[in-house]
Parts: C-alpha cells; sequence; structure tokens
C-alpha cells in the first residue's frame, strides 16, 4: 500500500490543492477531473494506487474553485501551466476526464512538449479545439462511454482521427463517467496504455 499525501501548490494568483501518491522520482501522472467531482474521486476509485503500483509519481489535483482548492482568476490551462512548473515535474502524463479533458486537451495544444501522453475521457470541447488537434505528438488514449449523453461518442471520433498517435476505447452502453462504472476495466486500459508508454 502506497501513502496518500495532501499539499497545497502555490501557483503565483491561486493555490492548488492536490493528493500525491508513488514514487517521488518516478515519471509524473496529473490526474484531473470533471465538473461534478474532485481529487477525492480518484482516492475513492482506487486509481492513485493502481498507478503508484507502475511506479510513477501520481497527483490528483482540485482545479480553481473545486474540490479544496479556492476559485481564483487564473484559467484552468495557466493554473495546471504554473502547477506543474512550481513542481518542476517536467514531461507529464495527463489525464482528463469531462471538463478535465477539455482542460488536459488545451493544454497539450498550448504545451505540446510538456506531455508525454494524454488520456482523454468523455473529453468536452473537443469540437472548439478540433483544428489545432494535429498539433499534440504524444501518445494518447481516447476512452468513451458508449452511451455517454454529455459528450457524445461523434467526439471520440474527431480525437481518434485529428491526434497523431491515438488509440480508442470503448465501454460499451457506460454513461458519461465511464471510468466509476467500469473501474477494473478502467483500471486495466490504464495499465496497458501506461505500460506501452515505458516501452
Amino acid at each position: 500500500m502506497f501513502e496518500i499525501t495532501e499539499k497545497t501548490v502555490d501557483c503565483g494568483g491561486g493555490e492548488l490543492h492536490c493528493l500525491e501518491c508513488g514514487r517521488p522520482e518516478g515519471r509524473s501522472i496529473v490526474l484531473l477531473h470533471g465538473m461534478k467531482f474532485q481529487a477525492a474521486t480518484w482516492r475513492e476509485l482506487g486509481t492513485l494506487e493502481v498507478l503508484a503500483e507502475l511506479g510513477l509519481r501520481v497527483l490528483a489535483v482540485d482545479m480553481p474553485g473545486f474540490g479544496r482548492s479556492p476559485a481564483c482568476d487564473l484559467a484552468p490551462v495557466e493554473a495546471l501551466a504554473r502547477f506543474l512548473d512550481r513542481l518542476d515535474l517536467g514531461q507529464t502524463i495527463l489525464v482528463g476526464p469531462s471538463m478535465g479533458g477539455r482542460i488536459a486537451l488545451e493544454f497539450a495544444i498550448a504545451h505540446p512538449g510538456q506531455v508525454a501522453g494524454l488520456v482523454l475521457v468523455g473529453a468536452v470541447g473537443v469540437e472548439e479545439n478540433r483544428a489545432h488537434l494535429a498539433q499534440i505528438a504524444a501518445p494518447c488514449l481516447i476512452v468513451w462511454g458508449g452511451a455517454d449523453q454529455v459528450s457524445p461518442l461523434a467526439n471520440s471520433e474527431i480525437l481518434l482521427a485529428g491526434l497523431p498517435d491515438a488509440r480508442r476505447e470503448i465501454y460499451p452502453e457506460a454513461p458519461h463517467p465511464c471510468y466509476l462504472e467500469r473501474p477494473e476495466r478502467w483500471h486495466a486500459s490504464l495499465r496497458t496504455f501506461l505500460s506501452a508508454l515505458h516501452t
């Protein structure tokens, strides 16, 4: 079992609360969250420990105004950029469901050199960023619920067609937060994708 610690990072204009787990010297992976969720969701799901077991440094972040991070004037992508910079994480793997998927996607477009891998789960904001997808060189895993009523399956098609290095998994009949409904499959998907990144 890995210990989960909490910290608050001063991002210059705002503070972000996060949970950390795993090996401090490992490659970093940052877990964002959807509109109705927070960093603690990943703790409850067991994802922090699953990723720590892969030798990663795992950080689950509360975005401004969510969980235990106070609201601030920083745009989400800028807040994330400052968070990564303050912790000197270097190239990072980003995991983003729904709203977090939009943030991860827009960060990867703005800072492609900082992203080692990208996992998008039922991401929103896909159409708005469609023209810039080719700028993302990092390997991407696209995960979607087959019954997603929030971000239609067509968005996963746009990502699959537009991202240079992407693969997709659809969880049949799963709703928008498919990772919450199918945690065992979700963790298996992550293990497979991340193991391939290391080879």
